[in-house]
């Protein structure tokens, strides 16, 4: 198990990057050139942060990209939920449906509160603090 995907990964340099330059605007194939990220894989990455409105584009000539909010504003777990959905540990199931024992599982309120620890770390870890 992962629990910081590759797209995630790609994510988080090219927000880190942008950070990095300040307001300056920053393309697509810098980044690729400084960042070593697939053309590809990064420019899906991007499309998903502007449409998710963490990063604003602009095209033509002088186009590329810039936050659309403040690094103080962006943490790692909204970057987690855009790519990767919600993080869940695990998912007990039968058939398809609620396990019966969800309830009384000892198991399964544990991995619970490891996922509520989880989830409340990369709610407390933003942009602005990684680059610190």
């Amino acid at each position: 198990m992962k629990l910081i995907t590759r797209d995630t990964d790609y994510a988080l340099r090219a927000v880190s990057y942008i950070v990095k330059n300040k307001k300056r605007v920053v393309t697509a194939a810098e980044m690729v050139g400084e960042l070593k990220i697939p053309r590809p894989f990064l420019r899906k990455i991007l499309q998903v942060l502007s449409k998710k409105g963490i990063i604003s584009s602009s095209k033509g000539r002088g186009g590329g990209f810039i936050l659309a909010l403040k690094p103080e504003k962006i943490y790692l777990l909204d970057i987690v939920r855009v790519f990767q959905g919600p993080l869940k540990l695990n998912e007990c199931t039968l058939n398809k449906k609620k396990c019966p024992l969800v309830r009384s599982c000892a198991l399964s309120r544990r991995i619970g509160r490891i996922e509520d620890h989880v989830i409340g770390e990369l709610k407390s870890v933003t942009v602005a603090a990684l680059l610190r």
